[in-house]
Parts: C-alpha cells; structure tokens; sequence
C-alpha cells in the first residue's frame, strides 16, 4: 500500500514526474561514439556535433515546468556548471525536446526570455520539437545529461547528482556526478561513474517525423 502512494506521488509531481527513469533498451552505450545530431537553436544557428569536434560537449534535456529542473535551477546548480563549463571550454548545450502543446516546449522566444530569465549561460539552447536528439541518445527524463569528450565519444549518460528529489536542500549534499565526470574528462582520466540512473519528470516526445 504505502509502495503504491509513493510511486503515485512521485508521477503526479510536475505532470507524471518520475523518481528514477527506467533505462530504456534504446540508450546508447558509454564507450561508443556519440550520436550525430543537428538542431538550430533559439537564435537561429544550426549546431551539428561533427562540427563541434575537438571539444567536449554537455547535452542537457530541459523542461522549464518540471519541478526537477527547477530544483537544479532555482539552487543555480545548474547555471553554475554552465558557467564553470564554459570557462574550461566546454560546450554546454540545452536541449528541449518536448513536443509542441507539451509540457516543456518553448518557441525560440521562449527558450531566450527562459535563458534571461534564469541567468543561465549555456553555450546554446537547442530547439528539438521532433524529440529526435532524445530519441537518438535515449533520453527519458529532465534532465537527462550526457557528456560527449573531443574525440566523439559518449563518456557519461545519467542523472546531474546522485540525490533524486525535487528538493533545492538535496543539492549540496548530493555527488554532483556531471562535475565529477567533467574535471575527469578535462584531467584526460577516465570516468568513474559514467552511467548513473537519471531522475526527474518523463520526456514529452514529439513526432520522429519530419
């Protein structure tokens, strides 16, 4: 009884909002090259991942109405590695993947007033409709974070910290595992911990169509 209450709440947090997210048989293996992908972002520029080769790269899926987001948001958390990312040349790339008249889509408009709104500093916010780069790298929550180091390769997919709540408190107490895994890459280590559950609310998908 009291298993079923949790589960409950924790999906009607943020609309169907998950606890921990299910790896899906579709999640692309740390280890393998990164999928390819392209999108334009909120000012119009088209952002290719061969074309970003030679750096690492941060991809976070977001969705500004789901109270995890907020979470790592409201506490800066996440604007701090944006910005902490960007100073050691880090391509940090927002993603919103939800699907028009979903939870988490935003127009262009929306992802620059979004951006201003929160002071975040990400290199770029890609605009992501189709769900195709969530498709393409198994994304399943937001956030779902993935880091892709200078030579094309996935080196970390999972959860931003190892605490899976919606509380702002969790946030300095948690294993921030992308900051982790980032210093490790920079260093030219390998990661610990590349594969980490993630959490937060479902990822609204949008039609694969063009």
């Amino acid at each position: 009884m009291s298993k079923i209450i949790v589960q409950r709440r924790a999906l009607l947090l943020g609309g169907a909002a998950m606890a921990l997210a299910p790896v899906p048989a579709f999640a692309r293996d740390v280890g393998k090259p990164a999928p390819a992908f392209s999108a334009t972002d909120s000012n119009g520029k088209v952002w290719s991942l061969a074309d970003l080769e030679g750096k690492i790269v941060v991809l976070e899926t977001s969705n500004q109405d789901c109270p995890y987001v907020r979470k790592h948001y409201n506490s800066t958390n996440m604007q701090t590695q944006q910005r902490e990312a960007a100073a050691k040349g880090v391509v940090w790339l927002t993603v919103a993947s939800s699907a028009p008249g979903e939870q988490g889509f935003v127009t262009a408009a929306q992802a620059n007033e979004l951006t201003r709104k929160r002071n975040a500093a990400p290199t770029a916010f890609l605009l992501d409709p189709q769900s195709r780069i969530a498709r393409a790298y198994g994304a399943t929550v937001t956030p779902h974070m993935y880091i892709i180091d200078a030579s094309g390769v996935l080196v970390y997919k999972g959860g931003i910290d190892s605490i899976p709540s919606s509380s702002v408190a969790d946030v300095p107490k948690a294993t921030q595992y992308v900051r982790v895994a980032l210093d490790q890459v920079l260093a030219g280590k390998q990661v610990t911990e590349s594969s980490t559950r993630p959490y937060g609310c479902s990822l609204k998908y949008g039609n694969n169509a063009a």
